[in-house]
């Protein structure tokens, strides 16, 4: 398999205006529309590494395209086409870095919240219940071990930092940021789309531990699901057959940078973070590929 494509750090279209920069992606403004470009940059911990990681630009967007096509019934989404023929004619000269890599999407009015759906207890949520029995307000059965399964799903609402860390929120505070109606509907979707994706892997051998959503409005008013889903980036992944709870699980996702940042001694706090060896690069590009061909099913690269 070949694992070293020259990755993509950076994306400039001349004479197209950028929209936002991410951490990871690109946006850049079309008029009534948007080109979301996902880079093989990755970030943990608030800060954009210094390393790149092949492939991971194209996981992303070919995964979430997966994801879209296969959740649309249970709630729209802003996707236009990730197929090039289908962009501004200005943008295809632009192919061999656009290419699989970018998505053509609806502008909406973002909802300024990250709607969290946990099934398993893990990262920030069995740390806050370790301290309070709780998650979010959401009062959690005594007992419960790291990785735990929960009986039920759980929406778990965080603020959408700008800049630095994401905070957990209750429900109640979502609902004075979205208004009561919308804030209700968000959290039906969020969950059906939960129940929807984490059936589908556990058949494909793969938990869905976690996973966090971002909707927008579009011009009518209708609630659309935005940016990424269900991808490595946005999402735990367990394998299935290695599944043991009371510890930390091995992961399919951008949790094995965040634990070999961990082991470095860095204090997650002072830029800036420290680079990626050559082997956790490789390591972690081949967990995105695998998770790719996991859910799709499709055993090429993205």
């Amino acid at each position: 398999m070949e694992l070293k494509p020259k990755p993509v750090g950076e994306v400039d279209i001349p004479g197209i205006p950028v929209f936002k920069k991410g951490k990871v992606r690109n946006v850049f403004d079309l008029g009534d529309k948007l080109l979301i470009v996902s880079t093989d940059r990755i970030s943990a911990f608030d800060f954009v590494l210094p390393s790149l990681i092949p492939h991971k630009g194209k996981v992303l967007t070919q995964i979430s395209r997966f994801w879209f096509d296969y959740t649309y019934l249970v709630c729209p989404n802003h996707l236009i086409s990730t197929d090039l023929t289908d962009f501004p004619a200005e943008l295809r000269n632009y192919a061999d870095i656009l290419g699989k890599r970018s998505m053509l999407v609806k502008k909406t009015r973002v909802i300024p919240v990250e709607c969290v759906v946990r099934g398993y207890l893990s990262g920030s949520g069995w740390k806050e219940y370790q301290e309070t029995g709780k998650v979010c307000g959401i009062k959690l059965p005594r007992g419960l071990q790291e990785s735990s399964r929960l009986d039920e799903p759980i929406f778990t609402p965080s603020t959408k930092a700008e800049v630095g860390h994401d905070e957990n929120i209750t429900f109640k505070e979502m609902e004075k940021i979205a208004g009561e109606e919308l804030a209700e509907k968000i959290r039906k979707v969020s969950l059906e789309l939960y129940q929807k994706a984490s059936l589908y892997a556990i058949s494909r051998g793969i938990i869905l531990a976690d996973t966090k959503f971002e909707f927008g409005l579009d011009e009518n008013g209708e609630l659309l699901l935005i940016d990424e889903l269900f991808t490595p980036d946005s999402s735990r992944f367990w394998p299935l057959a290695e599944y043991a709870p009371g510890k930390g699980q091995p992961s399919l996702d951008k949790q094995f940078v965040r634990d070999y940042l961990i082991s470095t001694g860095w204090d997650r706090k002072t830029p800036p973070p420290p680079s990626l060896p050559e082997d956790i690069i490789e390591q972690t590009s081949r967990r995105y590929l695998e998770i790719y061909q996991l859910l799709t099913g499709k055993s090429d690269l993205p």
